[in-house]
């Protein structure tokens, strides 16, 4: 009989709290400045700290993939804790390698199955789909089953966010350098999202205030278009008092939808920088979960 284990890396930003009700494991994912390594979760007590470092980190931050090691360690723990299956769900492959490289690796691994899972996206929207993941292997579904689940998440799942600072993105390649002109100015805002995978800038505006308005006006184009249940969360890079604002207009403005609060954190907010703010939403995967 099959025993599935769910493992996502950092870059989810599922609360402690829920990795832990929901059985979900974690690899805390590594973040660069120059030959010295620090990790998610590990090296920094939160949020706020981080990005109080980064703002003097020298050189400037950077990230890698996770370590296969890493990977390799949790699948043989997880074997000898008498799994026969692990869906792992990573971010984006349009923004990271870690996908591609488990794949490779997936074929390699003889104790335990592994099924490797792109989000193509990141922070909330790839952690629901670990949530949704978790409950359907609790609710005892099978693999082929819990895939076909998450492709109908995936296909639901949008984000629209706004940087304080395009050099970020630019700088760590997550951006062109045309796209990343769009913010070149005083005092722009970059609209950006995931398409195919990849983070691309859609528009400007001149202070955040603005850079809301716009994103709620589309998420009000989605909202109305579509016929089942939508959850949104709003994240921040050390921005929450604003987020905390954001997360209210929207409670108020869509009833029927499930408003969440989370956060830009470390491994993501070394490419957004600090202040960033995001929608991301999706299909409530709690509809799904049958």
């Amino acid at each position: 009989m099959s025993k599935i284990a769910v493992l996502v890396d950092s870059s989810s930003y599922i609360a402690p709290a829920d990795l832990a009700a929901l059985n979900i494991y974690q690899i805390n994912d590594p973040i660069m400045m120059g030959e010295q390594v620090f990790h998610e979760n590990e090296s920094w007590a939160s949020q706020e700290e981080f990005y109080t470092f980064q703002r003097t980190a020298e050189p400037a931050l950077t990230t890698s993939q996770p370590e296969i090691g890493a990977f390799m360690t949790k699948f043989d723990e997880l074997a000898e804790a008498g799994y026969t299956d692990v869906i792992v769900i990573v971010l984006s492959s349009g923004i990271s390698g870690a996908f591609s490289s488990l794949e490779s690796l997936a074929g390699t691994v003889e104790n335990i199955k592994v099924h490797v899972w792109d989000s193509q996206i990141a922070a909330s929207g790839a952690g629901n789909q670990a949530k949704l993941a978790a409950e359907m292997v609790a609710a005892g579904k099978d693999v082929q089953t819990i895939l076909a689940r998450l492709e109908e998440l995936r296909a639901t799942t949008k984000v629209l966010f706004a940087v304080d600072e395009i050099r970020h993105l630019q700088r760590t390649g997550r951006i062109s350098g045309g796209q990343a002109t769009l913010g070149s100015l005083l005092n722009i805002k970059p609209l950006l999202t995931f398409e195919d995978t990849k983070i691309i800038a859609i528009g400007k505006e001149r202070a955040m205030k603005r850079a809301w308005k716009k994103i709620e006006a589309d998420f009000q184009a989605v909202h109305d278009s579509v016929d089942y249940k939508i959850r949104a969360t709003i994240v921040d890079g050390n921005n929450p008092v604003l987020a905390d604002q954001w997360a209210a207009d929207l409670a108020e403005l869509f009833p029927d939808v499930v408003v969440e609060r989370s956060i830009i954190g470390p491994y993501i907010g070394v490419h957004t920088g600090e202040k960033a703010m995001g929608l991301i939403w999706a299909r409530d995967y709690k509809t799904l979960e049958i």
